[in-house]
């Protein structure tokens, strides 16, 4: 398995548990606890993997991906009924999901032929909208699209450490790590010190 397939599946795993702890927060039974996990997990991934051209999907080559989502959203029914609090263990997974995708999404962009700009916003787009899509099913405002802490700018800002460490000679492993690290850190300290953008009226 390579580096970027293992982050891959890290990030998958990450995005899931963050759907899972999501769906159970807005109190949705076990199908919609699945739903919401498997479009955290797959949503911004599979519009990477169309807007490459890439087949088949990545989620369909790898069907242990969707096996894995599958087995979290059913323990969650026996673990989250011990859980009390469901709300502040939302963000470490939302930030390492975030930041494990971006950096994957990044790597695959590139090693697909794109230039910098568009690995970055692909691999933005690949660490943002499994969230966005997984946050419409909860009959929510999509984070990444109303005033609050900073989203789609950490993902953006430490997708850039990908392309830009290997080309100072660092290694891919290396590069990923320090993208994930940028982007985690990045939206901890947004949410914790409430960084945002005003509305536009």
């Amino acid at each position: 398995m390579s580096f970027v397939v293992a982050i891959e599946f890290l990030a998958v795993i990450s995005a899931a548990i963050y759907g899972v702890l999501l769906a159970s927060r807005v109190g949705m039974d076990i199908t919609g606890v699945f739903a919401v996990a498997f479009a955290m997990s797959f949503g911004g991934g599979t519009l990477r993997d169309l807007f490459l051209d890439r087949h088949p999907l990545f989620w369909i080559a790898n069907p242990h991906y969707v096996i894995t989502v599958f087995v979290i959203s059913m323990a969650a029914g026996l673990i989250l009924r011990f859980i009390k609090r469901i709300k502040p263990l939302l963000l470490f997974p939302d930030a390492l999901g975030m930041g494990l995708f971006t950096m994957s999404g990044t790597a695959m962009a590139l090693n697909s032929g794109t230039n910098w700009f568009l690995a970055v916003i692909l691999g933005t787009i690949t660490g943002t909208f499994g969230g966005v899509i997984g946050e419409v099913i909860c009959n929510e405002i999509p984070t990444l699209f109303r005033p609050g802490p900073l989203t789609a700018t950490c993902a953006f800002t430490g997708a850039w450490a990908y392309p830009i460490s290997l080309h100072f000679g660092l290694s891919v492993p290396v590069a990923m790590i320090i993208g994930t690290v940028i982007i985690v850190i990045f939206r901890l300290l947004a949410v914790k010190r409430d960084w945002q953008f005003p509305a536009v009226r």
